[in-house]
């Protein structure tokens, strides 16, 4: 079986940090490895506007930046297919099948759904596309037959809403459908990064987001606003890594060559935690560490943003090409799931000879 990934992001806005450490920079691995025969990236438009329907200038304008952000982060489009949701109208046909086989009240249940309506304050006036975004993000990810979903762990509950969606096509339908893996972070810090304000979720609305596109003086600025322990008022306290932003930042962040460049009384990581935890390590110089250690990471990645910001009518040609390329592959799955379903009604030669042998 061919090994295949299919991952996206939202156009609401930047992508962000937690973006980057959650998956993007895992894609660009994964994409570089040759280990995948196919690699989809999509971004996700039609899944924006189930919260967004009354502001859809938001998500357009918003395409764009997305794209930029991919491909500033390394993502390929001649090792990877880019496109745009929307552009596959197969998807959405897709979903209407996938509806019948999922419960209102198994929707109610998933983990992710629920903390997300809790977040905007939905309460009853749930927009239904919104209720019904796992279904959707299931036809998305069987569409093209995906083996591997690159995300971070808040999504697991929605991989696993796609399992049980493919577990039941195959069983009342016949095996045609893939089920897909999940593949989450190898870093633990990666997995879901804070917001800069302590908060457990990085968001664009909770605005405690840093962006990829942030200049450096924007970077350096939330790094020294950044939560740290209250309790470790003076130099000399004893300092808790438990719920301190800037160290899971660098956690996720920092390497050993960082400390050489920029800390050298401190040989790793492990060494800055000891000293932080007996007191003596004040949070400006920790802070100060890591906005260096984050400049690092960043610049090159605003380096090649600024030259594919001068050539924007290539980036929107790249999704188109990766739209068009992405539909043939989900037009032919949808083939295959309505020939399943017996619904291939003028493509079923025995169906036709048998009705004319039923009124013969």
């Amino acid at each position: 079986m061919s090994k295949i990934i299919l991952t996206g992001d939202r156009p609401t806005g930047r992508l962000h940090v937690g973006h980057y450490v959650g998956s993007l920079r895992r894609r660009v691995e994964l994409q570089n490895s040759g280990e995948y025969d196919k690699i989809y990236i999509m971004i996700a438009d039609a899944q924006a506007l189930t919260d967004n329907a009354d502001n859809p200038e938001k998500v357009r304008q918003n395409i764009v930046e997305v794209a930029l952000d991919y491909l500033s982060c390394g993502l390929d489009p001649e090792k990877s297919t880019l496109f745009i949701q929307s552009m596959i109208p197969e998807l959405t046909e897709l979903t209407f099948y996938y509806m019948n086989l999922v419960t209102v009240s198994r929707l109610q249940r998933n983990p992710t759904v629920k903390s997300e309506i809790q977040m905007r304050n939905f309460e009853a006036s749930i927009p239904v596309g919104f209720f019904t975004y796992p279904i959707s993000q299931a036809a998305d990810i069987t569409a093209f037959k995906a083996t591997t979903v690159p995300v971070g762990e808040d999504q697991m509950p929605m991989l696993e809403q796609c399992k049980e969606i493919v577990h039941k096509f195959n069983t009342v339908y016949g095996e045609a459908l893939v089920e897909p893996e999940i593949l989450l972070p190898d870093n633990k810090a990666c997995m879901r990064l804070p917001g800069t304000d302590g908060k457990a979720k990085m968001s664009k609305s909770l605005n405690n987001c840093i962006y990829l596109a942030d200049t450096p003086e924007e970077v350096k600025k939330k790094v020294m606003s950044m939560y740290t322990d209250p309790d470790h008022i003076r130099i000399e306290d004893p300092g808790k890594l438990e719920g301190n932003c800037v160290f899971t930042y660098l956690d996720a962040f920092c390497k050993t060559e960082h400390f050489a460049e920029f800390l050298p009384e401190y040989n790793n990581l492990s060494e800055l935690k000891e000293h932080y935890q007996r007191g003596g390590l004040g949070d400006v110089k920790v802070k100060k560490f890591l906005n260096q250690v984050l400049q690092a990471e960043l610049e090159p990645i605003r380096q090649r943003r600024k030259e594919w910001e001068k050539n924007i009518p290539a980036v929107y040609e790249i999704l188109k090409k990766g739209s068009e390329e992405a539909q043939k592959v989900a037009a032919q799955t949808l083939q295959d799931v309505k020939n399943a379903m017996k619904i291939n009604y003028f493509d079923d030669n025995n169906l036709i000879k048998e009705q004319v042998e039923k009124y013969k």
